[in-house]
């Protein structure tokens, strides 16, 4: 600061020098002089400027600045000083809140200054050498503007840091430092340097990242730590979502079993803080992303497999079946159980198994299902219940085999609520989102299941007193016909097409009743309706339109066919009567044009042309006759070789998926296989021993 005063006293009386004379007498310094001192004392000017003449700085200075990092390595206060300033230079003031204009203009002068920066490589790798200095001031500095640089211009600094020499090794290095200021701000930086980024994912992940970030989590205090806990998890997210090898990786190393204290939930589990509950909603997210429906079928279920195992999936139970845990925390645990039970038939049988903490006790199922149809619950517990009992049901034709017998007369408990019983009272609730939750949760219990469907048909309602029961489908068509919620006719559509595809039997229930046909084909050709829908809801809306216009196409082709039998027949009868009461004069046109003229001017026409009518008619009916079984048979022929097709067709397809779950499994065997080679080279290694490759062996 001296140099600045002395800098300013040599201007004439009266005239002060401006920000830009100054700093660029101070670069000049820095630039011309000898002794280490001089230029010390000339940064530490600059960087006392650099947040007020940001714009000065960052044109006239940057150079010089980068030029000091490269000469004076010895000197760590000189490198503490430039990486100060030019973390200034290209980072907005933090501190204070600016109006929206400036806060713009300081957003695009820091991309301006990063890309500056970042033009020249080996500015970056530069940095990352910077980064090996043990100094507090250098390595914490360091850390910072790197930070600030991935923060504005992420892709190209990853592309950098890609192809540096141990770039993403010495970065690594930062979570074993012991001091936690360094530690903390590393992981705030391996956070922006591994977004979007597979490749940089896949070698943090290789450089014993989980091991360290776990140690982390556990030295912190697991859920109960605080923002550093948080830090660790939304790491381990950008290093596991959508990384198939990382999530092998992390299944492979048994990372899956050290989860499980995580979820450790004790009896009063009131007053939880917010940052825990932070804490455990990323966690629940970690267990999701491990089981999410989009990984490959083989991996989800190794990694279901081993959350049973080490008792993963009966620790998230509890918690779920626990009292005072927060809303969203409960919500987040019914998704992350439905996805850790989905198409598992191990996980799905222990989940009904489980039992709410009640007198008499209850199956959390049930238990669910009450909160699913009590519209004091939030919206989204209530989406959260609906997608775990999908999750439950899926490729579980036990469990809906379980629900639909709720519903039979035969088993039905009077003293008991059944989750069939919640299922019925609120389809028919006079709340319409229980409406629309139980018409989807029902339609699931029958999906590709046809006995189930057949099953449903004898379930009877009572309506009211003094009147015959009616069936289910009937009081769901009926509601369907009357002026409810856009969200109950949502619902009950989505019910009657799941119910009625693929199943003759409900096909003729639907049929039985002479006004749905009509009633659906006026719904279909109205959009009173539609317009009134969301985007969901029409989306939904137009699936059900699809599969009734169907029906309704199939029912209209059968409907023509059996009018033009009848027509046939009808005029069949008619002629036979016309012939037999004895009138020439009624015959048909084309049986009179078969008639020999001559015989009908013989002198006895009456006997020979009644005879001769009878025959040709008689002739005509046995004709007609003929081809009608000729029809029935060729029509017995096709169906029958339909079915062998159909048969044949279910044959390839079975094969098909049994192939392609072979060819998963498969491909899995061989990503395990290159993943213990590839572990057994690293442990050769570092015993010291020389390994060669596959190519150099061919060599």
């Amino acid at each position: 600061m001296n140099y600045i005063w002395e800098a300013v006293g040599r201007q004439p009386p009266g005239q002060q020098p401006s920000g830009a004379e100054t700093i660029q007498k101070l670069c000049d310094r820095v630039a011309s002089s000898t002794l280490l001192e001089d230029r010390r004392d000339a940064v530490r000017a600059i960087k006392s400027l650099s947040k007020k003449y940001r714009v000065e700085v960052g044109t006239m200075a940057m150079d010089h600045l980068l030029r000091i990092l490269q000469s004076d390595r010895t000197d760590t206060e000189i490198l503490g000083y430039a990486l100060d300033t030019l973390y200034n230079i290209v980072c907005s003031d933090e501190e204070e809140e600016p109006e929206e204009n400036q806060q713009k203009q300081e957003d695009d002068l820091g991309a301006r200054f990063t890309e500056e920066f970042i033009g020249e490589p080996d500015n970056i790798t530069l940095l990352l050498t910077l980064l090996e200095e043990f100094d507090f001031h250098v390595r914490w500095r360091g850390v910072k503007l790197l930070t600030v640089l991935l923060k504005s211009q992420c892709a190209p600094v990853q592309s950098i840091v890609l192809v540096s020499p141990m770039g993403v090794s010495r970065l690594m290095d930062l979570l074993a430092d012991s001091r936690e200021v360094i530690r903390n701000d590393g992981l705030l930086l391996l956070q922006q340097l591994t977004k979007g980024n597979t490749a940089i994912q896949k070698i943090v992940a290789f450089e014993n990242a989980f091991e360290r970030l776990l140690e982390i989590i556990t030295e912190e205090g697991s859920s109960d730590g605080g923002i550093v806990v948080e830090d660790c998890l939304l790491l381990l997210l950008n290093l596991l979502k959508n990384n198939s090898s990382n999530q092998n990786f992390f299944k492979e190393g048994s990372y899956i079993q050290k989860m499980k204290p995580w979820f450790e939930v004790g009896d009063d589990n009131s007053g939880w803080s917010a940052q825990k509950v932070t804490n455990l909603h990323l966690m629940l997210q970690l267990v999701r992303v491990m089981v999410s429906p989009v990984n490959s079928p083989g991996a989800t279920a190794s990694c279901q497999k081993a959350m049973f195992q080490c008792g993963l999936l009966q620790q998230l139970c509890t918690i779920l079946m626990a009292t005072g845990v927060p809303a969203d925390i409960l919500t987040e645990t019914i998704n992350t159980v439905s996805e850790v039970i989905r198409g598992s038939e191990v996980n799905q049988d222990y989940f009904a198994s489980v039992n709410a903490p009640s007198n008499p006790p209850r199956p959390a199922i049930v238990v669910l299902l009450m909160s699913m149809v009590n519209e004091r619950q939030p919206f989204v517990l209530r989406c959260a219940v609906l997608y775990c009992f999908q999750c439950f049901l899926y490729k579980n034709h036990k469990g809906q085999g379980e629900i639909v017998a709720t519903l039979l007369p035969s088993t039905i408990d009077a003293s008991s609520m059944s989750a069939g019983q919640l299922l019925c009272g609120g389809l028919f609730s006079a709340d319409s989102l229980s409406n629309w939750c139980a018409a989807v949760a029902l339609a699931h219990a029958l999906q590709d299941n046809l006995t189930q469907k057949e099953q449903l048909l004898r379930v009877q309602l009572a309506t009211s007193l003094g009147k015959p029961p009616v069936s289910l489908l009937q009081q769901s068509t009926n509601i369907l016909s009357q002026g409810s919620h856009v969200q109950t006719k949502v619902g009950l559509l989505m019910l009657l097409c799941t119910w009625i595809s693929n199943c003759p039997i409900a096909v003729m229930h639907f049929l039985h009743n002479q006004d749905n046909v009509p009633f659906v084909s006026f719904y279909l050709h109205t959009h009173t309706y539609t317009h009134t829908l969301s985007h969901t809801h029409t989306h939904s809306l137009t699936h059900a339109h699809s599969t009734v216009f169907v029906w309704l196409q199939e029912v209209e082709l059968l409907r023509a066919q059996l009018q033009s039998q009848s027509a046939e027949i009808a005029q069949l009868q008619r002629e036979k009567h016309q012939l037999l009461r004895g009138s020439d004069t009624t015959v048909s046109v084309p049986i009179i044009c078969l008639l020999n003229i001559s015989v009908l001017k013989s002198s006895n026409p009456v006997i020979p042309g009644r005879s001769l009518l009878l025959s040709v008619c008689q002739e005509q009916v046995q004709a007609l006759l003929e081809s009608k079984e000729l029809m029935e048979k060729e029509l017995s022929s096709a169906t029958s070789s339909a079915a062998i097709m159909q048969t044949e067709k279910s044959k390839l397809q079975q094969e098909l998926q049994e192939s392609k779950k072979e060819q998963d499994d498969l491909l899995m065997l061989l990503a395990d296989q290159d993943q213990k080679i590839l572990s057994l080279k690293h442990r050769l290694e570092d015993l010291g021993e020389t390994v060669r490759s596959s190519d150099d062996s061919d060599s």
